[in-house]
């Protein structure tokens, strides 16, 4: 099958998707990279030669930056987001209780296909939900960043990241994450079991391309079977929790979140310079 995605650059070779998230200038979750990442995931579901997918970023500092401050600051390009996320892929499901974040990485958590994650930057809010809605994640030592930095913006996590952080390192410490708004270096991120593995950068390519070659030469069959199993034996992550979610975020989109967002935004939020010290931004305002 042939991928021509706008932000995504996609090439397939012995069963592995490489996906490169390219979405200049800052590769935000925006109305772009969001339906493109649906149109994606709807594409190669059913795809026979793609057994495994590895994401990575061409940016050399941001992995997914976060969710695009135009969700708050301009309710307009939100609808015309949602509008393009649901036209990516008009015969699945778009839940009604459910945002367009938590739809999108909700479907690439679904994939019968592994995904797996090279991170070698930052990924923040919505960029660290998408991350953690994939099966693995390895992590560059002295690049890679996670960060839910909601909370300092007077919202919340809303992409799924209550739900999969809790699943990922428990409740304690995704209570200390997201309210600490801390980020997280590669090497607690392992420890705290966001990432696999934490790796040096100079290996970190090596390392996941070969393993998931292994997985990508497995009968489709063993793969689907074992991701099933251990799905089902893992801590569940529920449509009653994401609604959940959903419902405690919503009424925090207010007129004092956009204010917030507007001085961000002033500050330098959404510039290569502000977003690579973000959370010494956030906690200046």
């Amino acid at each position: 099958m042939h991928y021509d995605l706008p932000a995504l650059r996609i090439t397939v070779a012995g069963g592995v998707a490489s996906v490169t998230l390219d979405n200049p200038p800052l590769n935000l979750s925006d109305g772009t990279l969001l339906p493109s990442l649906r149109r994606f995931v709807a594409q190669v579901r059913d795809d026979a030669d793609v057994r495994v997918i590895v994401f990575e970023s061409a940016d050399p500092d941001f992995f997914i930056t976060h969710g695009d401050m135009r969700f708050i600051t301009e309710p307009d390009v939100m609808a015309a987001a949602g509008a393009a996320t649901m036209a990516a892929n008009p015969d699945a499901e778009f839940p009604p209780a459910l945002n367009l974040m938590q739809v999108v990485h909700e479907e690439v958590r679904s994939l019968p296909q592994v995904t797996i994650a090279k991170l070698t930057g930052l990924a923040r809010g919505g960029g660290n939900e998408f991350l953690m809605a994939l099966d693995m994640r390895f992590a560059a030592i002295g690049k890679a960043g996670q960060a839910q930095p909601e909370v300092l913006l007077g919202i919340m996590p809303g992409g799924g990241g209550t739900q999969y952080m809790t699943s990922l390192a428990g409740r304690a410490r995704t209570l200390e994450l997201i309210l600490g708004a801390q980020l997280v270096d590669a090497e607690l991120a392992e420890r705290y079991g966001l990432v696999n593995r934490a790796l040096p950068a100079d290996e970190i390519d090596e390392f996941v391309d070969s393993l998931a070659a292994r997985i990508g030469a497995l009968d489709p069959g063993i793969i689907a079977a074992v991701k099933t199993a251990v799905t089902a034996a893992a801590t569940p992550i529920t449509r009653e929790g994401l609604d959940t979610e959903n419902a405690l975020l919503t009424p925090l989109f207010n007129a004092d979140a956009a204010a917030l967002a507007h001085k961000l935004l002033a500050a330098g939020m959404q510039t290569r310079e502000g977003e690579l010290n973000l959370e010494a931004l956030l906690r200046e305002l």
